[in-house]
């Protein structure tokens, strides 16, 4: 197992956190810990480009630590901190040490350790609420950037009959199938891979990414979408929505509605 690094920056405000999340996730940043006016960022040692941190730190004006930790106790660290999240009472995320939440309508178990998708952040809270308004019976799905697995999960516990769900991280696949089993979900496939299945229809698409693979990635998702077909995204800034909404356009999606979180964006599109 290799090293992590953790990178601390204190004494920030919450966009200066909401664009460093962003930029350093394009980077290979794989988790992140907000609290207060601090945030934690962690990378593979191998992956660490300390010139590269120093000129984003450098444009937002602001300084960072750095320690090497070890992946094992980088997890035991994230579990330890990891708490319930409650999505209205629409959706409850735990994890197995925790006690049963009865108070929603769908519960799912997850251990996180580095993977993406706890309901924390702001992009998968509104990803959920979302799916809320949405007819998952008997459809199709495909979840690009699956994380930690919920979504897909979720989408399964919606009444999805089939769900592919690709990362292109192999502690992401790995930790999402033991998410997958924990939670008794049986139509749902894993994929380690960054690429969009050609060969695939789907009738409703979720892409919890950033706005750089949305953008590359679009006319893609596009082709392999069914008539009628949904597609949800977040992993958006709210200065990302012209340019999404832009490029949406010209592919001949329909807006149909958008959340706003923390700066963040949550967008609605149909074919």
């Amino acid at each position: 197992m290799s090293n992590y690094i953790q990178i601390e920056f204190q004494n920030i405000s919450t966009e200066q956190s909401d664009m460093l999340i962003a930029e350093l996730a394009d980077y290979g940043y794989e988790g992140f810990e907000e609290a207060g006016n601090s945030l934690k960022a962690f990378i593979k040692e191998n992956d660490y480009d300390e010139l590269l941190l120093g000129e984003t730190a450098g444009r937002y004006n602001i300084s960072f630590n750095k320690i090497i930790i070890a992946e094992t106790n980088w997890n035991q660290v994230w579990e330890s901190n990891f708490q319930p999240v409650i999505v209205d009472d629409f959706v409850a995320i735990r994890a197995e040490f925790h006690e049963p939440i009865l108070s929603v309508q769908h519960e799912i178990v997850i251990t996180p350790k580095m993977s993406f998708g706890t309901g924390h952040h702001a992009t998968t809270y509104m990803m959920i609420q979302q799916m809320r308004e949405i007819d998952f019976n008997d459809k199709s799905v495909f979840d690009f950037g699956t994380g930690t697995g919920v979504l897909a999960i979720l989408a399964e516990k919606l009444g999805a009959k089939k769900v592919i769900a690709t990362d292109n991280d192999e502690w992401s696949i790995n930790n999402a199938g033991e998410n997958i089993v924990r939670n008794d979900c049986t139509n749902i496939e894993l994929r380690l891979s960054s690429e969009v299945p050609s060969n695939e229809s789907f009738d409703i698409i979720l892409a919890n990414i950033n706005k750089n693979v949305i953008l590359s990635n679009l006319q893609l998702l596009i082709k392999q979408m069914k008539k009628n077909g949904i597609l949800l995204l977040s992993g958006l800034l709210k200065e990302d929505q012209e340019d999404i909404l832009q490029a949406a356009d010209q592919v001949d999606l329909e807006f149909m509605n958008k959340l706003e979180r923390n700066n963040w964006l949550g967008i609605r599109l149909s074919s």
